[in-house]
C-alpha cells in the first residue's frame, strides 16, 4: 500500500516496475490498456527493459447509462474477444439486438483506436511470452477481463495483470483468471481509480502515441 497517493500516473508506472522487477521471468511484453494505461506500462516496460505496445479494450456501456458496463471487447491481431456482464444485462433487460448495436459501435472505435495508436507497426507477437496487462486502475474490472481473453487467446507463457489501485472485489475476482495480479492499492474505501492520484488528468491520443514510441518517449 502506497504512503500516499501517486503524484501522476507515470510515477504509478514507476512504483509498478520497481514491485514487478525480478518477479517476472521469461521473455515478458507489456500490454498497456489506453489510454491512461499505456502511460503506466510505459514506466513498467522501462524497468523490465521489455518491449511495450497496446491493447485496446472498449467498454460496453448501456445505452441509457454508458458508465454502467454490460460487457466489454478486446482484440489481439484479427481476433475479437466479447465478455458479457450477465448480471447486468438480466437486471437491465438488454436484448441481443441493443447488445449488438453497441458492439458493433464500440468495434468499429476500437480499430480506429488500433489504427490512431500503432500506425502501420504490427502487434508484438504474444506466443509464448509472459504478458504483463497494466492499466491505471482496476473498478469493475470487466475491461481487463476482457483484455486477458484476448491475450490467453495468443498463447502466452503466461499473464500477469498490473495496476496501481484498484478494487479489493475487482482484484480478488480477477486474480482466479490469471498467473498473478499486482495491485499496489487496494482501498476498503475504494470509490474510483482516480482516487489514487494527485494528478489524474485525461490521457491524450498523443501521449499514447508518444509512449508507444511513436514520438520521442521524453514527449509523454
Amino acid at each position: 500500500m502506497p504512503s500516499k497517493r501517486f503524484a501522476d500516473r507515470r510515477e504509478a508506472g514507476r512504483a509498478l516496475g520497481a514491485r514487478l522487477t525480478g518477479a517476472v521471468h521469461g521473455e515478458v511484453v507489456v500490454l498497456g490498456l489506453p489510454r491512461g494505461g499505456v502511460v503506466v506500462a510505459y514506466e513498467v516496460a522501462r524497468a523490465l527493459a521489455a518491449p511495450l505496445d497496446v491493447l485496446v479494450v472498449r467498454k460496453l456501456g448501456l445505452p441509457w447509462q454508458p458508465e454502467l458496463a454490460m460487457g466489454a471487447i478486446a482484440a489481439v491481431g484479427d481476433v475479437v474477444e466479447t465478455v458479457r456482464a450477465e448480471a447486468v444485462l438480466a437486471s437491465a433487460d438488454v436484448d441481443d439486438a441493443t447488445f449488438e448495436t453497441v458492439r458493433a459501435r464500440e468495434l468499429a472505435e476500437l480499430r480506429r483506436r488500433e489504427t490512431a495508436y500503432r500506425g502501420d507497426r504490427p502487434a508484438v507477437p504474444l506466443t509464448g511470452r509472459v504478458v504483463v496487462l497494466v492499466d491505471d486502475g482496476l473498478a469493475t474490472g470487466s475491461t481487463m477481463r476482457a483484455a486477458v481473453v484476448a491475450a490467453r487467446r495468443q498463447g502466452p507463457a503466461g499473464v500477469t495483470v498490473a495496476v496501481p489501485i484498484g478494487s479489493p472485489g475487482a482484484c480478488a475476482a480477477l486474480a482466479a483468471e490469471v498467473d498473478e495480479l499486482v495491485c499496489l492499492w487496494a482501498p476498503g474505501s475504494f470509490r474510483a481509480v482516480g482516487q489514487g492520484y494527485d494528478d489524474f488528468t485525461a490521457t491524450s491520443d498523443e501521449e499514447v502515441r508518444a509512449a508507444l514510441g511513436a514520438e520521442p518517449p521524453d514527449a509523454v
